[in-house]
């Protein structure tokens, strides 16, 4: 079993890295970006996003108003080099080849959280590559329950940039909207894994309201584990 990676603090390359891409972001792609106003300003944050792309972690992390953290491959920490610039933005090495290596990711990630940090989550799993919100897995709700963190849903579109609109033939333009805090008071009570289905739920729909993705009950293509 692989052990669990105590998770480094964004440094000063999380802030530099931020401060190159986010004028390319908005030279390449234009994007909206609704919610920033309301996004808990102190205490532990769980950011719970639709999967589209690579790009959604890069879109989430520069203009999301706190220091983010989030998982990686931990193939990508291979080197002097690329172990020094993933672990200065702070991100999170995980195996992800069996539901040991799940949960602890999921650890790693109530570390964070337990730190008072911001981290973030893709309930779905794996990207979604026809534009749908598959259902959602319950190593998000876990994770709230667990660390009672403010959980913020966040709602990413054009990411993917292979789809287009099938009445306009267009891409959509990239948004990023950060929605309100997500109310899971009480589900902590309920018996047995009814409070993490319930959390799951009100997480998902909350996604949907924001980027207005058909929904499915399938679980995504690749998606394993929690």
């Amino acid at each position: 079993m692989t052990s669990a990676v105590q998770p480094a603090r964004p440094g000063a390359v999380f802030f530099v890295g931020r401060a190159v891409l986010t004028p390319l972001l908005w030279l390449l792609y234009r994007p909206r970006v609704t919610g920033r106003d309301a996004f808990p300003s102190e205490g532990p944050v769980l950011l719970v996003s639709n999967h589209l792309s690579m790009l959604d972690t890069v879109l989430i992390a520069s203009f999301a108003p706190r220091k983010v953290q989030f998982l990686a491959k931990a193939s990508l920490f291979s080197g002097a080099i690329r172990g020094w610039f993933f672990r200065g933005i702070g991100a999170v090495p995980v195996e992800r080849a069996s539901a040991s290596d799940s949960q602890l990711a999921l650890q790693a990630g109530k570390d964070v959280l337990d730190a008072g940090s911001v981290f973030v989550v893709f309930p779905e799993g794996s990207r979604s590559h026809d534009g749908r919100l598959y259902r959602g897995k319950s190593g998000a709700a876990w994770l709230a329950l667990a660390t009672g963190a403010t959980v913020v849903p966040v709602g990413v579109q054009g990411t993917n940039r292979k789809l287009r609109d099938p009445r306009s033939g267009r891409r959509p333009r990239v948004a990023c909207h950060f929605g309100d805090p997500i109310d899971l008071s009480g589900l902590s009570d309920l018996p047995g894994s009814h409070g993490r289905r319930e959390a799951t739920e009100r997480m998902m729909s909350a996604i949907q309201s924001l980027t207005g993705q058909t929904r499915t009950q399938e679980f995504a293509e690749g998606s394993n584990g929690a």
